[in-house]
């Protein structure tokens, strides 16, 4: 009797759980799927509330107006070049001040850990860092959309938090018995056992990269150089503003067009990292459950 009965709590345990995860996945999807189906919709449709589950009349007016822009190509390759070389910086900086932090006989270690924290919590105001930027003459360089963001504090205790509860010391000390010394034991033991949390830290930082436009928008003047989020946003500001001097019909067609366009921007500039997620997601689920927090 007490077994039927408790298999009968795990049945409504399951249900409860399920329909929450349910409804969570709902919550979470919804907003992205009525994105997607409003910038393929009649700009008037979406207006009127007439969109909810699937395109009314297919329309690509607002995708139309975004390509037309030749200066997106030039935002995809710029923004491609930056999230490809920060990203490679970042996991290069990242990775080995992680481990290093995570081994017991670093000298001073405590006094590394609490340089690193003062600056998670302390900084310097953004006119200082405009004025260090423009000392080291990176006004209108690309570089500075690379070097600056070269290190997150936060993801370097991530990476030291997955070494300290996945990698044994005795793994390194024999190593070490066979002659090796730390580069050979980093390079040839450690990093081919840190796939998940190094897919982990690539997520993180490509998805920063991708959406950055605050540094763009204070140090980048070339429109040769602009980043895709800028020019999506500027392609959003003209079309906001280009109603000057028009009235009547003129003015609620561009406006029901501007509308739309801020559906496809979101899409565009989305669009890349959503397609890239599903081939690294395995390594990132892994390195979120073998490198998790004790």
């Amino acid at each position: 009797m007490n077994n039927i009965s408790r298999a009968k709590s795990d049945k409504i345990f399951h249900f409860f759980v399920m329909s929450l995860m349910i409804l969570l996945a709902v919550i979470i999807l919804y907003p992205l799927w009525f994105v997607l189906i409003a910038s393929v919709s009649s700009p008037d449709a979406v207006l009127n509330g007439e969109v909810w589950i699937f395109p009314d009349i297919i329309d690509f007016s607002g995708y139309k107006k975004i390509f037309a822009d030749k200066q997106i190509w030039v935002g995809y390759r710029n923004t491609i070049l930056y999230t490809f070389f920060g990203t490679l910086l970042n996991i290069v900086l990242t990775i080995p001040a992680g481990y290093a932090l995570s081994r017991k006989e670093l000298p001073f270690k405590k006094g590394f850990m609490w340089f690193f924290i003062i600056t998670m919590f302390f900084g310097g105001g953004l006119i200082p860092y405009y004025v260090l930027i423009d000392k080291l003459g990176l006004i209108d360089n690309p570089l500075v959309l690379i070097i600056p963001q070269g290190l997150s504090v936060w993801n370097m205790f991530m990476v030291k938090a997955y070494y300290e509860s996945n990698i044994p010391g005795e793994l390194i000390e024999a190593a070490e018995i066979d002659g090796a010394g730390h580069f050979r034991s980093f390079w040839s033991i450690i990093l081919p056992i840190s796939k998940p949390i190094v897919a982990v830290m690539v997520l993180f930082y490509a998805v920063g990269r991708w959406n950055s436009y605050f540094d763009a928008m204070l140090f980048i003047h070339s429109e040769n150089l602009y980043p895709l989020q800028i020019i999506l946003r500027n392609i959003l500001i003209v079309n906001d503003n280009s109603s000057g001097g028009i009235t009547g019909e003129d003015i609620y067609e561009r406006l029901k067009l501007a509308n739309q366009i801020k559906y496809g921007i979101i899409i565009v500039s989305s669009l890349p990292i959503i397609l890239i997620y599903p081939f690294i997601q395995k390594h990132f689920e892994e390195g979120f459950l073998v490198g998790s927090f004790k």
